[in-house]
């Protein structure tokens, strides 16, 4: 059993990788493997906390700061693991004619992060009872803060959808022993097991109830 998780998933090609290669490999698991759905379960699950008195206590931005520091940090790390790449001196023999996909999926997950950082950027002013003036994109819905949500929402799952894709061809290309393939079904498994537990478990609550609360004299909550 041993012998043949150590093994790599096809026998017929060498799994011969260098420091830059390994290190790539690493760098963009734990960017897009790791770190980018943990900070998407943060911000769907989290915006309140177990042990918060909601709506009594609002606006815990505990999830907020998790979130931007966990797609931060995926981004930093995938900057690393592109530059990896593009500087490896070696040649990679397990390469099979199919690497062009796995290209294309790696830059397309970069175009998704960046566009994800700009459309935050973008995303507008605040405003609410408990900002410095009342008016604000996010607390009146303006159509900046409604096409906000819909693109980052959008771009988020679909970023950690090409990111799987991008982690098994990824993974195929390197010829990576089966052990490697275990270890990251399981720990998908793991998420999508923990996500509908919470599904189940805990209403998600938006971005919106969680700053001002479910009350109805708020303009965001008389929406649809």
């Amino acid at each position: 059993m041993l012998d043949w998780l150590l093994g790599p998933i096809d026998p017929s090609r060498a799994h011969e990788v260098g420091v830059h290669l390994s290190w790539h490999a690493r760098t963009m698991v734990i960017a897009w493997g790791v770190l980018a759905p943990m900070g998407v379960i943060a911000a769907r699950f989290f915006k309140v906390l177990p042990w918060q008195n909601w709506p009594q206590e609002l606006d815990n931005r505990a999830w907020w700061n998790s979130h931007r520091l966990a797609q931060y940090s995926a981004m930093a790390l995938a900057l690393v693991g592109l530059w990896l790449i593009r500087s490896n001196p070696d040649p990679i023999l397990s390469l099979t004619p199919s690497a062009f996909l796995h290209r294309i999926l790696g830059y397309a997950m970069l175009a998704l992060a960046l566009l994800q950082a700009v459309s935050g950027w973008l995303r507008g002013t605040k405003g609410g009872p408990m900002d410095t003036r009342l008016r604000g994109d996010h607390y009146d819905m303006t159509p900046r803060r409604l096409l906000f949500e819909r693109v980052h929402k959008t771009n988020g799952y679909l970023a950690l959808s090409l990111a799987a894709l991008s982690i098994l061809t990824g993974l195929w290309q390197a010829n990576a022993p089966r052990w490697m393939w275990v270890g990251i079904m399981l720990w998908w498994v793991a998420l999508i097991a923990l996500v509908v537990y919470l599904q189940r478990k805990r209403r998600p609550v938006t971005t919106y109830e969680a700053i001002w609360g479910p009350d109805p004299t708020h303009p965001g909550n008389r929406l649809g």
